[in-house]
């Protein structure tokens, strides 16, 4: 289903939008006592999840202990150890030694109880990191008096991105997990059918979450705030290959048993988002693969796995391995490329949730659900969330070749990266969320292959509401074969730059951002720009900007001004542009012995030219008196500058069916704009 199908699903849904409330910042939950083997056991086995895995998935659960060694007297796990040796073991349908390692705990003085299922894995290759090994879990939350489950949290990507969470599932129901290629993120199945992920419920079937909705984005306001699964809901994920000292992985010397075949397969991955001029297409989406099921179910399986108390483990002392690296882009006023690194994933048993599994119920809902029904589970406080919809900027068809755009939704998933979070975190369906940020001014960069990035200034208060990234919750990306780089100002400026934004003719304010200075922003090619600067005084001024999608070099408005003289040569600018237009079209509506092919046409067409030359005239003149620190001639300009202005949209009228649709619409739109410039520039008191 794509997103617009999901609203319209959704329109009768509702729910509580309260994504700026989490788990993270809460009350203090009650202590837990590890609950006896017998029971445990039985638990586990009750609950022991059916595991549905990607077709191209590499590696599945197994036992670490198979892989460990002493080190100054502690038993470790060492990320070349387990890669090689799972690799060495494994047989194609075969994986070596399935294994689901589980422990249950009670809240004291509460009949709450917990079984937790973790899930070893020896690497993780995804598109916004890798390590070597990876742990996941999922906790199933029973009530022990009335033997009935109460909660299913099963772990995303990182404590940024929401887990995915089921209240009062049905008891009789076994649960199942569904796990993302390479990265082994977890998400729930619920409903009537197993192996696919349903974020919201449809005719006759159940969601496989009861996240709450968005908040924060209009038109993403009723869609369920988690990851989800994003290949299995239409989305394209690019993965990327895992380097170690600058070459592939799977080349070093103490890996003999790893071979690219043994990653997620080619036809998923590449190189370098930056190497791609354009979005990869064509990308396979999610196709079930082996199964796994606990050995005592009855039902048939792939793969039967064991079930072992995680305790058996607890005298490891660490997974170890040294640092990947990726590459991910975050523009700067010099170039675009940094380095991130991921090491290696900690031990279950050093982890807060391994003793209070509360610790990870990342909805706030479900948290308060079980603090009213449970005096051991404590309620949630409101945390501050960053949210955006990324889609991508195209030329639009109702635009003159090359001078106006329109945004779609994309279906290829891009990464997030915070500066006060060295985490990046992938999209879902195109929705970009960072939640536990702190308060203050961040830098916020999108990524995606194939594409420009995207950085601007976040600024998040500290009330627990939602901050909407980008303009209006919305971050359009533009492909790199069609990018151009827009850089702004510079130490030569008298002017300090506080803010920038790009509108497009068509597709309206593209990029908006506090700046200190001087900015670069990456541009569609195909779009024609007003470039709009903010100084420290709030004073405005406002560029002209026709990037040529032929040209390599970047356009640069080397130091920028702010005030009526600014704004003055804007209008004239636009005018000019457009009068030069319509004037194109008027010479071609003459024979060649330059007679009038059709009089009144011609007279629409140059009455509209000519009301637009004069709009250029007095918005010179404008500009000049503001030069000349003539405040009140300039004013009188202006005022002149907005009656032309009303003249040449009367003109627009009465030319229409004279000039192309395209450039009538652009007119219209650039007059809109031309007048709201001329207003600012007469209010402006900075000359």
């Amino acid at each position: 289903m794509n997103r617009r199908t999901v609203l319209g699903a959704l329109a009768g849904v509702g729910g509580a939008a309260v994504a700026g409330c989490s788990a993270f910042e809460r009350e203090s939950d009650g202590q837990t006592n590890q609950v006896d083997d017998d029971r445990a056991r039985a638990l586990a086995t009750r609950f022991a999840p059916t595991l549905y895995f990607d077709a191209r998935e590499p590696w599945f659960p197994t036992d670490p202990q198979s892989y460990t060694s002493e080190r100054d007297g502690e038993t470790i796990v060492t990320g070349f150890d387990a890669l090689d040796g799972y690799h060495e073991r494994y047989r194609e349908g075969s994986p070596p030694e399935p294994t689901v390692f589980y422990r249950a705990v009670e809240y004291e003085e509460s009949p709450l109880a917990v079984v937790q299922f973790w899930f070893y894995s020896v690497f993780d290759q995804f598109t916004t990191n890798f390590h070597w090994h990876d742990w996941e879990v999922m906790h199933v939350f029973v009530d022990t008096e009335t033997d009935e489950p109460q909660l299913y949290v099963a772990s995303s990507h990182s404590r940024n991105v929401p887990n995915n969470e089921f209240l009062d599932p049905d008891s009789e129901t076994v649960p199942r997990i569904l796990s993302e290629l390479g990265s082994h993120s977890s998400t729930l199945s619920v409903n009537d059918v197993p192996d696919r992920f349903q974020r919201v419920a449809v005719e006759n079937l159940l969601a496989d979450i009861t996240n709450t909705a968005i908040e924060g984005v209009e038109d993403l306001a009723d869609i369920p705030l988690a990851y989800g699964l994003p290949r299995d809901e239409g989305s394209t994920l690019p993965y990327v290959v895992p380097e170690y000292e600058g070459e592939p992985l799977y080349d070093h010397e103490r890996l003999p048993s790893v071979s690219r075949e043994s990653l997620i397969p080619n036809e998923l991955t590449v190189r370098s988002f930056d190497a791609l001029t354009a979005p990869p297409s064509e990308l396979p989406t999610r196709e079930t693969g082996l199964v796994f099921r606990h050995r005592k179910r009855a039902a048939d399986a792939d793969v039967e796995y064991d079930l072992v108390p995680s305790g058996e483990l607890e005298h490891i002392t660490a997974f170890t391995g040294p640092q990947l690296s990726f590459e991910f882009s975050v523009p700067d006023f010099l170039e675009d490329a940094v380095a991130g690194h991921i090491t290696t994933t900690g031990t279950p048993w050093d982890q807060s949730r391994y003793e209070n599994p509360a610790a990870d119920i990342s909805v706030p809902n479900h948290r308060t659900t079980l603090a009213d029904r449970y005096d051991a589970i404590g309620d949630a406080a409101p945390i501050n969330t960053v949210i955006s919809r990324v889609t991508e900027a195209v030329t639009a068809d109702d635009a003159p070749d090359d001078e106006g755009l329109t945004t779609i939704e994309s279906d290829l998933e891009s990464v997030v990266l915070l500066e006060s979070d060295p985490e990046a975190v992938p999209t879902f369906g195109g929705v970009a969320v960072a939640q536990d940020v702190p308060a203050g001014d961040h830098r916020l960069t999108v990524n995606s292959a194939g594409r420009a990035p995207h950085s601007e200034r976040v600024t998040v208060s500290d009330d627990g509401a939602a901050t909407a990234a980008g303009v209006d919750g919305e971050i359009p990306l533009v492909a790199r074969d069609r990018a151009t780089k827009l850089e702004l100002g510079d130490e030569t400026g008298e002017t300090d730059l506080a803010s920038v934004a790009v509108e497009d003719d068509f597709a309206g304010r593209l990029y908006e951002s506090a700046v200190d200075g001087s900015d670069v922003v990456y541009v569609h090619g195909g779009g024609a720009y007003t470039t709009e600067v903010r100084d420290g005084d709030d004073a405005v001024g406002a560029y002209r900007v026709n990037p040529d999608p032929a040209a390599e070099s970047p356009v640069r408005i080397e130091r920028p001004e702010t005030g009526k003289e600014s704004l003055a040569e804007f209008v004239a600018a636009v005018a000019e542009e457009t009068r030069a237009a319509v004037a194109a079209v008027g010479d071609s509506e003459t024979d060649g012995d330059g007679d009038d092919a059709e009089n009144g046409s011609s007279n629409a067409v140059t009455g509209l030219e000519q009301s637009l030359a004069a709009v250029v005239e007095s918005a010179r003149r404008a500009a000049e008196r503001a030069r000349s620190s003539e405040r009140g001639n300039a004013d009188t300009q202006l005022e002149v500058v907005r009656e032309r202005l009303e003249r040449a949209e009367n003109r627009l009228a009465e030319a229409e069916g004279d000039v192309p649709p395209s450039l009538s619409n652009a007119t219209e739109k650039r007059l809109e704009q031309a007048d709201r410039r001329s207003e600012q520039a007469r209010d402006a008191e900075k000359l």
